[in-house]
């Protein structure tokens, strides 16, 4: 398949999403990639077929899928796209929730399913656990309900973080004799009170302080389920911990350090939606890595630092525009993270232009797309 055919497809995908999250329907990242590489397997020739692959991509019970229908419907008749496979002018009635093949199949296997209940004998029910915390910790917030995203959020603030160290340049007093610089004035004063022998040997050592943290957001629609934890994440890491830095990446890079600084994660968020006026748009990672770069990265920010990145690789500038421009954040950094939600799904290869051109300038390839990575991703930063 063509370059050109394949980005088609990629905005026809991402277009049906977003009226089906406008719609209410959950539509994540990760079931619109699926619904666009379905797309190219069974063409666009049929309308029945996209129906039914769109189905099977972004809907999970009868309520999804009557949604879904109307949704199809309506955005089809409104806006016929037309594409290298074909060109899509009918739209299919809506249909029933299920293809017929799949019913069908339930209904043969309905009798002997019954059968096999009868000669089964009746086991005692038994009592089942389980945490709600711990199930919360493993979902995808991408799948999460309103509340529980409040409860995740609750739970990232509450995290254990250690800022990454390094050695610094000062000298300080050390506790080992054998190790380190005579410090001679301390010497001579241990010496005073042993009537002038140098008995004890005092030593200066390099300290240690933390190292700098750099992350790097991108708050485009594609990312529009994880933004709000990624956020919050950065205002909990700013607010806990010295020397971190937080943009975000959209259509342009915005400094928020000072927005997200505020203890008030609500407020914080808020004065964060105000400054950078391109959430859930584009995305030209790119451009804005390359802004970075000029204005804060080369020049200090990301010199041995640790840079963390968050986003899909969804981008619709030029990959090799984002591979120059990671080859220049990979030669001044001290580590380069990069962190994408999708990494979880499964079958997950990093096949999308943006994250092919940026994985050989990564030390570390993250997921983040729950609790649990996120707690992950904080270590792996304080290594």
């Amino acid at each position: 398949m063509s370059v050109t055919a394949a980005t088609d497809l990629a905005a026809l995908a991402t277009g049906f999403s977003r009226s089906l999250r406008a719609a209410g329907l959950d539509a994540p990242a990760s079931a619109t990639i699926d619904f666009a590489e379905a797309l190219a397997l069974v063409g666009t020739d049929r309308p029945e077929h996209v129906f039914w692959a769109g189905q099977a991509c972004f809907c999970r019970s009868e309520e999804d899928a009557t949604l879904y229908a109307e949704t199809f419907r309506a955005f089809f008749a409104q806006s016929p796209t037309i594409l290298p496979h074909g060109r899509l002018t009918t739209v299919p009635p809506v249909p029933i929730a299920r293809p017929p093949a799949a019913i069908e199949s339930e209904d043969s296997g309905s009798d002997e399913d019954r059968s096999n209940e009868e000669d089964e004998p009746d086991e005692p029910p038994r009592p089942v656990a389980y945490s709600a915390a711990e199930l919360l910790r493993a979902k995808d917030f991408a799948h999460c309900t309103e509340a529980e995203l409040h409860e995740a959020e609750r739970l990232i603030s509450n995290l254990r973080r250690r800022p990454p160290m390094r050695r610094g340049r000062r000298l300080t007093a050390g506790r080992d004799p054998s190790r380190g610089v005579l410090d001679v004035r301390r010497t001579l004063h241990y010496a005073l009170a042993s009537g002038g022998d140098p008995a004890r040997l005092a030593r200066r050592v390099r300290g240690v302080r933390a190292r700098k943290v750099v992350l790097l957001l991108d708050v485009s629609g594609s990312m529009g389920a994880y933004t709000r934890a990624m956020l919050r994440f950065a205002q909990a890491t700013i607010v806990s911990q010295r020397s971190v830095e937080a943009f975000t990446l959209g259509t342009r890079c915005t400094r928020v350090t000072r927005e997200l600084s505020w203890r008030d994660p609500d407020a914080a968020l808020a004065r964060v939606a105000a400054t950078a006026t391109d959430l859930k748009g584009g995305t030209r990672l790119g451009e804005c890595l390359g802004d970075f770069n000029d204005a804060w990265g080369v020049g200090g920010l990301a010199r041995g630092a640790i840079v963390v990145l968050v986003s899909d690789g969804w981008d619709r500038g030029d990959p090799a525009v984002l591979a120059t421009q990671m080859a220049r954040l990979a030669h001044v950094a001290y580590r380069v993270i990069w962190v994408n939600p999708l990494k979880a799904s499964p079958g997950y290869e990093p096949l999308v232009r943006g994250m092919a051109a940026a994985l050989p300038f990564t030390d570390e390839f993250l997921s983040g797309h729950s609790l649990d990575a996120i707690g992950e991703l904080a270590e792996v930063i304080a290594r």
